[in-house]
């Protein structure tokens, strides 16, 4: 399983409605296992895990699973009525009307509408706050795991819309929307093959409960892209240690395109080949701090690090602390 990470940038933004009260943001930081530093760099990632333990803590400190994001709380247990709505309907073209009709009734500043043209359909969003783009993205990201989860696929968005400029964060959306993205544009919206909508509804009430009990977190993961070369790629990358890596033009080889096409092919999902190794560095180095005992030293080495000061500067950069206060915050964790 691919173990991406999730950038400090919505860890931030999802604890901006706690920034105030000092109190209450280190209780829901405690409680998902995370340091206080983290919120000061800006470069730092956290496993989609800790993500998930941070959005339900402060949606438990808010009793608004929202986050904050619309004048209208989201009261805890919203979300499991909604979903709980939307398994007996038939089609997945009924249960996103449903559901976007359940979250109207919710929310305040945010409204959802399927559209269609010709054989696309989308979800476009509308927002009384425009500069308020967390709540853009996490409503879409909710959309998107529910129509997979209902669906029991993953749907891929063709092409991703923004009523907004493009952000400082916008190569994440390259893996949370599409590769085609377009910033400053008429509307909000992301586009998906319309015949997905005839798709039957597959989930009951037991897949609803093994749903809730690990929601958020297939929200979030369900929409990472993984048929485009960034995915091919990072799994090619992974069956082997990284000091084992191969070069872009053996990488191509392999793949039976030239180096150019590789390259080209995936800035067009928005990375390189030196920063995919970078981020999966990252990522592997993360997993296997919270998950195994090896040694900072031998994770280093496994991951390709000559020296070990060097793995030390990264993973610094990466998360803003040293990799054994990174493990001493992840054993503290309580289990879920």
């Amino acid at each position: 399983m691919e173990k991406n990470t999730i950038s400090n940038v919505f860890v931030r933004s999802a604890v901006a409605a706690l920034r105030d009260d000092e109190a209450r943001l280190g209780r829901v930081l405690s409680e998902a296992g995370l340091s206080a530093d983290l919120l000061d760099a800006p470069h730092a990632r956290v496993p989609p895990e800790r993500f998930a333990a941070l959005w339900l803590a402060v949606a438990r400190e808010l009793d608004d699973e929202f986050l904050g994001l619309d004048p209208r709380r989201m009261k805890c247990g919203s979300f499991a009525l909604v979903c709980q709505s939307l398994i007996h309907v038939g089609t997945l073209e009924r249960a996103i009307l449903q559901l976007l009709r359940g979250f109207a009734v919710i929310f305040d500043d945010l409204r959802g509408e399927l559209v269609g043209r010709g054989a696309e359909a989308g979800v476009r969003v509308a927002n009384r706050v425009p500069e308020r783009i967390f709540a853009d993205e996490l409503f879409l990201v909710i959309v998107h795991g529910v129509m997979c989860w209902l669906a029991g696929r993953r749907i891929p968005f063709a092409r991703a819309s923004f009523a907004y400029p493009e952000p400082a964060h916008s190569l994440e959306y390259h893996v949370m929307f599409s590769s085609s993205l377009a910033f400053d544009a008429p509307e909000t919206a992301v586009w998906f093959d319309a015949r997905f909508l005839e798709c039957p509804i597959v989930q009951n009430e037991v897949g609803l409960k093994q749903f809730l009990r690990g929601a958020p977190q297939p929200m979030f993961m369900k929409s990472k892209n993984t048929d485009g070369w960034v995915a091919r790629v990072r799994r090619r990358l992974r069956r082997v240690d990284g000091d084992q890596w191969p070069t872009l033009e053996a990488m191509a080889d392999e793949l039976h395109v030239t180096p150019s096409t590789l390259r080209r092919r995936l800035e067009d999902e928005g990375s390189s080949y030196r920063e995919l190794k970078d981020g999966l560095r990252r990522d592997m180095a993360i997993d296997l701090l919270c998950r195994t005992s090896l040694s900072v030293e031998a994770i280093a080495t496994g991951l390709g690090y000559r020296e070990v000061s060097a793995f030390y500067r990264a993973f610094r950069h990466w998360t803003g602390t040293r990799p054994g206060s990174y493990r001493t915050g992840a054993a503290a964790q309580p289990p879920e």
